[in-house]
């Protein structure tokens, strides 16, 4: 065995000890406990599971680049977090270079197969299906991106050898792991049926039952495929036994049988795309572009609340969760209306102006709600905006995963990865993982109200996102912030919410974190179920909010640098942990 193996096994017994014997009791009614936050001076990792985070950690301590923890993290993530992403999805990434001091953004979202077309998800009648009718089965599945953006971001800013990164996710796939209470809690509350046999069995026990906390899992078949991609690399992925094994799974699905080819697979290739980039405060905010609508709608919210005083409002209270929320109505129209693939939809140049974002924040009263928000009239729009209708854009289902890395080099990686909805179309192959149901990200009517959906299926197009990676930089141009966050289209606002956070109100990451969380997406006003911020909820409906409390389970990450060094934040919602040293 590898002494990187040998550390990492011993590491694991510890960790998984140390796991089953200090579970805190729950403090709060959603389920979660306050955390204080991990100061460190050379490297930090922030993630949604300790193996996983272990993982990441101990590349890091030999010397690995920000790449090099981010690979080896997010291949035990798909062993020990199926649920929220693996290899049959995809994901953003942002890596900043702190040799070049270039930041780059890595687009490994999924694509539609060629067969693809945009009438994919309506029923026989002509109308939409419900959403999770269209998730379970092979209709759903897109081109998986990630071992392809692992792959090219390890060979543009690795430094350890790709094979190395392997060893802790085979070493737990062939060992086996314990299954952590959120996994169990997923498997037990999956919305819908699972896809195929093998996914059935896979989450079971013997007798049938439902795996539970503190069970050993293993998975001998995502072994065998890990150590199949060290070995050759990703082409094995996307070409040869694998690449025929997800066709075959996704075609083959009982429901709703998929239309994925060969061809599919060998042609997938990772955009590499400029950052979107806009001043916060005395900050440069920057995070994932389109396809992802994350970057750009978050920094048109920072925009249009840079002319208010948020510091003053103080941290979620009545009025900071109004404007909050109205800056969300109306950058979330804009989002509807603009955002896509812009392979095949160009959006207005002018959707980041400041101009028209300060004229945009300018309609926030505060003597009343927006209520709904229409979109704006961007700069250089040449034509009418289209519309989005019929498309599965809600809550937030245990799916997507975050992770925030900074290395001893400086480099740092903000990385959101998914297979979209809760264990993705429930399907697993033979090769030991889950496969997405990323289709669902698009639009499921095409056009609306006699207007074409900018989000609309069509072949070969990457379903809008709202995946928000992102990185800030200080006045000095100095690295000083890492974060991200899974949860849906409520990303935005979760992202929005912990850098308001840390800037605004001079909180630590685990502090902003920790927030309750609060939003519109335009729709209601949003307040996270079981937290203080339940208790506005009075205050705004006088202002004519409508208000929704629901679970808004976020999985926030963060890295803040200081004047000592990092200091770093995991979304107590969750079951991740920061490291570092």
């Amino acid at each position: 065995m590898h002494a990187f193996q040998r550390s990492f096994v011993a590491l694991v017994t510890f960790t998984l000890a140390t796991a089953l014997c200090a579970q805190p009791a729950p403090e709060r009614a959603s389920g979660w406990t306050d955390r204080k936050p991990v100061v460190s001076r050379t490297f930090m990792i922030a993630a949604a599971n300790p193996l996983a985070v272990d993982a990441g950690h101990a590349v890091l301590a030999r010397g690995g680049s920000a790449v090099d923890a981010a690979i080896a993290t997010q291949l035990v993530l798909g062993l020990v977090e199926p649920q929220s992403s693996g290899l049959g999805g995809g994901g953003f990434m942002l890596v900043h270079d702190a040799a070049t001091k270039k930041l780059i953004a890595y687009d490994g979202r999924e694509t539609a197969p060629a067969a693809a077309k945009p009438d994919r998800f309506l029923g026989s009648d002509g109308k939409p299906l419900r959403f999770i009718d269209a998730v379970i089965g092979g209709r759903s599945v897109g081109v998986p991106g990630t071992v392809a953006l692992l792959a090219a971001t390890h060979k543009a800013h690795g430094r350890l050898k790709w094979a190395e990164l392997f060893e802790p996710a085979i070493t737990l796939a062939e060992q086996g792991f314990v299954v952590s209470p959120r996994l169990a809690s997923a498997i037990a509350t999956n919305e819908g049926p699972m896809g195929n046999d093998r996914a059935r069995q896979y989450f079971a026990r013997p007798d049938g039952q439902p795996l539970r906390a503190g069970d050993t899992l293993r998975n001998p078949a995502y072994a065998q495929t890990l150590l199949t991609l060290a070995a050759q690399g990703p082409d094995a992925f996307y070409r040869g036994d694998i690449a025929r094994d997800i066709v075959a799974t996704a075609n083959g699905a009982t429901n709703n049988p998929g239309d994925l080819t060969l061809d599919d697979l060998a042609g997938y290739r990772v955009k590499v795309r400029t950052p979107v980039c806009g001043p916060y405060r005395s900050y440069r905010v920057c995070g994932m572009p389109l396809p992802s609508s994350g970057g750009p709608t978050v920094l048109q919210m920072l925009a249009m609340l840079e002319p208010y005083d948020l510091a003053a409002m103080g941290p979620a209270s009545f009025w900071s969760t109004h404007f909050i929320a109205e800056a969300g109505r109306l950058a979330y129209a804009d989002r509807g209306a603009f955002m896509a693939d812009p392979d095949f939809v160009a959006p207005p140049a002018g959707l980041l102006d400041r101009e028209y974002l300060r004229e945009r924040g300018s309609m926030i009263r505060s003597t009343a709600t927006l209520g709904r928000a229409t979109a704006g009239t961007p700069p250089e729009t040449l034509r009418a905006p289209a519309r989005v209708a019929g498309e599965h854009d809600g809550m937030e289902l245990p799916s997507t995963s975050h992770l925030s890395i900074v290395d001893s080099r400086g480099n740092a990686v903000s990385f959101t990865t998914t297979i979209e909805n809760g264990f993705g179309s429930r399907l697993m192959t033979q090769s030991g993982f889950l496969l997405n149901n990323e289709l669902t990200d698009f639009s499921f009517a095409a056009v609306d109200g006699g207007k074409p959906v900018a989000n609309r299926v069509e072949a070969g197009k990457r379903p809008r996102s709202s995946m928000a990676p992102t990185i800030v930089y200080d006045r000095g141009g100095r690295l000083f912030m890492i974060t991200g966050s899974p949860g849906g289209s409520s990303i935005i606002n979760y992202v929005v919410k912990t850098l308001v956070g840390v800037i605004d109100w001079d909180l630590d990451p685990q502090a902003a974190i920790a927030l309750p969380n609060f939003g519109s997406r335009n729709g209601p006003t949003e307040l996270e179920r079981g937290t203080s911020i339940v208790g506005l909820q009075e205050k705004l409906a006088a202002l004519g909010h409508p208000v929704a409390v629901i679970e808004l389970t976020s999985g926030s990450q963060a890295i803040v640098r200081t004047r000592n060094g990092w200091v770093g934040g995991a979304d107590p919602r969750r079951e991740g942990i920061v490291r570092g040293r």
